[in-house]
């Protein structure tokens, strides 16, 4: 069990002094790891005794293991409560910096180029995203149909992703975003996109390398942010590059198509027009 789970468990039969501190690792999840056992203690308003002893009543050796057991939650994508004296954005914006500098560091010209002419050249593309990568799928699509047409996006609302993976081949394409907290179920829909006989090109945080062996293409990308949630800057950062490299691999037929899309988005009346 999570220990906030563990916490709501007990918290009825704990003490007015162990509920204080149980009160203060909760608002604190994200923080415990900077702290020590004395040091949460006197932010709690309570003995170490007490903390120490709401740790075991909780089935934990220790500080150390609470630790480490919170730094496996935040690494799954669990979102947990910080409390950032200054705001926070100095290191948010640090760290923003340092998921970029990660992802280009592992990305080449040579090797975007090779996904760009894969995606550019497939008969068909197809697009899936689940939760939270779902948006970036949604996003991806958008700019891959200025320029290219035949991309699919999986699961559309309501539906599956069996029927999009029908029929496709070795002339296709499956670009899969597979972000933390995804699904049980998506290293099958990896390999039963990859049994299609079509590329396979993965994109995910660290957590995705264990699945990345299915993939033609592994492209991690970090997402650590400074507070609860993850930070979604890096991928969009590379969904940008990948989006533009694919338009300069497509060439004289994508900017045709930019065209025509921007002369039917002004006859329809569909985006506004600068003057």
């Amino acid at each position: 069990m999570r220990i906030d789970e563990r916490i709501e468990q007990h918290y009825p039969a704990l003490g007015p002094q162990e509920q204080l501190a149980a009160d203060t690792i909760l608002n604190h999840l994200g923080d415990l790891a900077v702290y020590n056992a004395a040091e949460l203690a006197r932010l709690s308003g309570v003995s170490k005794a007490t903390v120490s002893r709401l740790f075991r009543r909780l089935g934990f050796a220790d500080f150390n293991e609470v630790k480490e057991h919170t730094r496996a939650l935040r690494s799954s994508g669990v979102p947990l409560a910080t409390r950032e004296s200054d705001g926070g954005l100095p290191t948010h914006a640090a760290l923003e910096q340092r998921n970029l500098q990660r992802l280009f560091e592992s990305i080449d010209e040579t090797r975007l180029g090779e996904v760009a002419n894969l995606l550019a050249g497939a008969r068909k593309v197809l697009l899936i995203g689940f939760r939270n990568s779902f948006p970036l799928a949604l996003h991806l699509r958008q700019q891959f149909l200025q320029c290219r047409d035949g991309v699919g996006l999986a699961p559309q609302p309501g539906q599956s992703v069996g029927e999009e993976l029908a029929g496709l081949g070795p002339a296709d394409a499956v670009v899969l975003l597979g972000f933390r907290r995804r699904p049980e179920s998506f290293p099958n829909v990896l390999k039963a996109a990859a049994g299609t006989g079509a590329s396979t090109i993965l994109i995910g945080d660290a957590s995705g390398r264990r699945m990345a062996g299915d993939a033609k293409v592994w492209i991690e990308c970090p997402v650590e942010g400074a507070g609860a949630f993850d930070s979604y800057a890096a991928p969009m950062s590379l969904l940008s590059v990948l989006a533009n490299a694919v338009l300069s691999a497509v060439g004289r037929p994508g900017t045709k198509r930019i065209s025509e899309i921007t002369g039917l988005f002004d006859s329809l009346g569909e985006v506004e027009r600068l003057r």
